[in-house]
């Protein structure tokens, strides 16, 4: 069984940063794949951005790449994704999930609650 919980979230102006966190009580943190993903207003949950199990390999959605980060820390059981350059069309709730099959697939088996993320223009 693995629970997440995600942080970070608020409003920011267009062009600026905010770091989300994702708190994973697990026995084993390294045994799962994990990734972010976004729910705009009105439109279905979308893929942005996933990282392997040792952290070695990480894929992004076309519309992040080159401002977001997604890392983990195994010994603090956290991943982060770092946003930059943010736009108004970021603007969403981010939810963190857990696999143990790394990919951009929306069937991860275990979700967080989500942290909303408002860019004003």
């Amino acid at each position: 069984q693995v629970q997440l919980v995600e942080s970070g979230g608020g409003l920011v102006q267009a062009g600026g940063s905010l770091r989300l966190s994702c708190a994973a009580s697990v026995r084993t943190f390294s045994d799962y794949a994990m990734g972010w993903f976004r729910q705009p207003p009105g439109k279905e949950r979308e893929f942005v951005a996933a990282i392997s199990r040792s952290g070695s390999s990480t894929v992004y959605a076309d519309s992040v790449k080159g401002r977001f980060t997604i890392s983990r820390d195994i010994g603090k059981n956290t991943l982060y994704l770092q946003m930059n350059s943010l736009k108004p069309e970021d603007t969403a709730v981010y939810f963190c999930a857990a696999d143990r099959i790394y990919g951009t697939r929306l069937s991860y088996d275990y979700w967080g609650q989500g942290t909303q993320v408002t860019v004003s223009s």
